[in-house]
């Protein structure tokens, strides 16, 4: 009998399903960490940014990298710098929308990597600062 979590009836997360939980934990952290998260999911024509959050008066843009186990490698390596290159032009984008002199707010990108383990178990998660330079 399927999962109510799945939808193939195998039992196991979709890729896309991982993601959500991974970004909901991250979030949960950050929120822990005195972050206040201001979008989840932001879209343009550049790309997607998992979450953006303000860190005081420092906008974040996060990068949520969610892997079971270490067979693709960890969630730290994961990140190309085609992504990198993305996420920088979402960021611009997402100051662009405001048009209230936000863009010259300091902003960073970070990256917040999470390991899951059987039955969704959090083995780690690690919140990397400023991992695209700009």
């Amino acid at each position: 009998m399927p999962t109510s979590h799945d939808s193939s009836g195998s039992g196991r997360l979709s890729p896309q399903q991982i993601g959500g939980v991974g970004e909901r934990l991250a979030r949960n952290h950050l929120e822990a960490k005195g972050y206040r998260i201001v979008a989840c999911n932001y879209r343009c024509r550049w790309g997607e940014v998992d979450l953006v959050a303000r860190d005081g008066p420092v906008w974040v843009f996060v990068e949520v990298r969610t892997r079971r186990g270490d067979a693709y490698g960890v969630p730290e390596e994961s990140l190309t710098p085609d992504k990198a290159q993305r996420l920088m032009l979402t960021a611009q984008h997402f100051f662009g929308e405001l048009q209230d002199g936000s863009a010259e707010a300091d902003w960073r990108i970070d990256l917040v990597a999470i390991r899951l383990g059987p039955a969704r178990r959090v083995l780690d998660i690690h919140h990397l600062e400023n991992v695209v330079a700009g």
